[in-house]
């Protein structure tokens, strides 16, 4: 986890965390083209609605939306949409396609961090229903008011 720290966020699906309760992160590699990773690394990537889904056994992320690399020749046959397979361990295939058979478990994609390699930082959530998000929302902004020293 010391090599993802090290890593550059790129992109961030700040929506996740409000909508889940993150029960636990995994790191996966993503399976891309070259023009797809110079995307990346200049920070062109929207995690906004994606998800992971796992098709015949293997996770694939969704509705990722990867623009084009400005400079690249083969722009006419480009899919920005496109599922890109996630790389992870058998074990942890198996581990996180248990856990999302539950009711309400969802796998969601939270951060793509770009170094050497290209890292998807996923995370298992359970949603939230619309009286736990206003309950988020007042425990924060009494945090915040203790915070600044004013009476509550």
């Amino acid at each position: 986890m010391a090599y993802l720290r090290s890593m550059k966020p790129v992109a961030s699906n700040r929506r996740a965390r409000y909508d889940y309760d993150i029960l636990e992160t995994i790191e996966a590699g993503i399976l891309l083209t070259g023009q797809e990773v110079k995307s990346c690394r200049q920070g062109h990537a929207n995690l906004a609605g994606s998800y992971v889904s796992l098709v015949s056994g293997r996770p694939v992320l969704k509705n990722v939306s990867i623009s084009p690399y400005a400079y690249a020749s083969n722009l006419a046959d480009y899919n920005p949409g496109r599922d890109r397979p996630l790389l992870l361990k058998k074990s942890d295939i198996a581990r996180l396609e248990s856990q999302t058979a539950e009711k309400g478990v969802s796998l969601i994609p939270l951060e793509i961090r770009a170094g050497k390699t290209i890292k998807v930082l996923l995370g298992l959530g359970r949603g939230r229903k619309r009286f736990d998000k206003r309950q988020k929302i007042r425990e924060r902004e009494v945090r915040q008011k203790l915070k600044k020293g004013e009476e509550y």
